[in-house]
């Protein structure tokens, strides 16, 4: 029998556990997929923003592979410091694939980054989506910036961009319908941010955002998006977007579309705006202003400065500019790609394959790509661990994982406590006459975890 560890429980270790557990060249393997959180389903859980229901619904693709009956799920198990050192973890395995994504964001590196009311596209995220490590209050009206801005900027135009403009522009009572925890749809219904600046380096038909992100955007109710024709027009292709690239051309099509309207007059504005760097933050004890450079296209697909600034007002900026990967302790780490070294799957160390160590999705490949572009990057991995499994299964390993687990001083979430997780958060709901709303603090997530009838 063939054991094997999957460390993440998002899309790219599910697809691989999946990828593992439905091939015929060795039908004997089990998988236990492990995870930090108590809770399964890494960024589809925590990262899809709340009012995104249909995208959200993966979780019942995920859940089959999860239920498994050659699958295990073991949450609130740590990998990387001791105890469970990686080195540790391949004596329980034959194998253990690593699926550990890209958790830290990219900063800016310009002056006043670091200014209270300056934060990453990322916590604002883990807040609305009550990830356990979010500060409770971090964006609560309490808060010395917050919601209490008045101006808030967005730096980035990715999709996890469009997402919290749209959730910053959004009415709270759009939100009561959706999982977002209590006390973060207090403080959005508190907000007092009336206008939403999206800013971008570069033009609309370099924009990383996929059209029907952009198209929510209009589609709101409370807001309205305004752009600026002659930032626009300095875009090459905004003339004649017909040779662009499908997603690039619709973009520009739709911000064709916005740049002829009439201002509505809604109570919440959203900004969109290109070829603008930030230089600077702005502010003593808070920021209170963002310095832009404007560009312009150098002729070589990027942009160059042209020594002209432009400052936009904010209390609130939050940048949204990639991420990458976070070197785990006890594996190698690229530190220069954000990945843990590889070929096709099969970590390197030194150069050389290390037996029964592999990775899967982002720490693999880097933050590239799509929920479904995890799939055949999980299958690429399973197909290498496949082809070593001869070799693998010749090393004895622990008799239980799961008693090594718990000889480490751990004791693993199993999916009957995930299930009580979802029946707490369900009766949490019904109490504040809403769905499903989240728990979002450690106590409360382990506490139903491991509530007895």
């Amino acid at each position: 029998m063939l054991r094997v560890a999957v460390v993440g429980s998002g899309p790219s270790g599910v697809y691989t556990a999946q990828a593992l557990v439905e091939q015929r060249a060795v039908p004997e393997v089990t998988v236990d997929v492990l995870d930090r959180l108590p809770c399964p389903y890494g960024l589809v859980r925590y990262g899809v923003a709340p009012d995104h229901e249909k995208i959200k619904s993966l979780q019942n693709t995920l859940r089959a592979v999860l239920e498994h009956p050659r699958v295990r799920f073991l949450g609130h198990v740590p990998v990387g410091p001791p105890p469970l050192t990686p080195e540790r973890l391949l004596g329980a395995y034959h194998a253990v694939v690593y699926c550990v994504g890209a958790a830290a964001d990219r900063r800016l590196g310009v002056p006043g980054e670091d200014l209270p009311g300056s934060a990453s596209a990322t916590d604002f995220v883990s807040w609305y989506s009550a990830h356990p490590d979010a500060s409770g209050d971090a964006f609560g009206p309490g808060d010395a910036f917050a919601l209490g801005a008045r101006s808030a900027v967005v730096i980035g135009v990715g999709n996890v961009a469009v997402d919290v403009a749209r959730i910053l522009a959004r009415g709270a009572e759009e939100l009561r319908p959706t999982d977002v925890p209590h006390a973060a749809l207090g403080a959005l219904a508190d907000s007092r941010v009336t206008d939403v600046h999206m800013v971008g380096r570069r033009g609309p038909s370099q924009a990383k955002f996929t059209t029907k992100e952009l198209r929510e955007l209009g589609a709101l109710t409370g807001a309205e998006v305004l752009v600026h024709p002659g930032e626009l027009a300095l875009d090459p292709a905004y003339g004649d977007p017909s040779e662009l690239p499908g997603q690039g051309r619709r973009n520009v099509e739709v911000l064709r579309g916005w740049a002829g309207r009439a201002p509505l007059g809604r109570a919440r504005r959203i900004h969109l705006r290109f070829f603008l760097r930030p230089v600077a933050l702005l502010g003593e004890h808070a920021v209170h202003a963002v310095r832009f450079e404007r560009t312009a296209p150098d002729g070589s697909g990027g942009v160059a400065g042209t020594g002209v600034f432009e400052e936009i007002e904010a209390q609130l900026v939050l940048r949204s500019v990639g991420y990458r990967g976070v070197a785990l302790p006890g594996l190698p780490f690229d530190a220069d790609r954000g990945t843990v070294p590889n070929a096709a799957g099969r970590v390197l160390r030194d150069g050389a394959p290390s037996p029964g160590e592999y990775v899967a999705g982002w720490i693999k490949r880097g933050p590239t790509g799509v929920i479904g572009t995890n799939r055949p990057c999980a299958k690429e991995t399973v197909a290498a661990l496949l082809a070593d499994a001869e070799a693998l299964t010749a090393r004895p390993v622990a008799d239980d994982p799961l008693r090594e687990l718990r000889a480490a001083g751990l004791e693993p979430v199993r999916w009957p406590g995930w299930l009580r997780i979802e029946a707490a958060e369900a009766a949490l709901g019904q109490t504040l006459g809403r769905p499903t709303v989240k728990i979002p603090d450690w106590t409360g997530l382990l506490g139903a975890a491991h509530q007895r009838d």
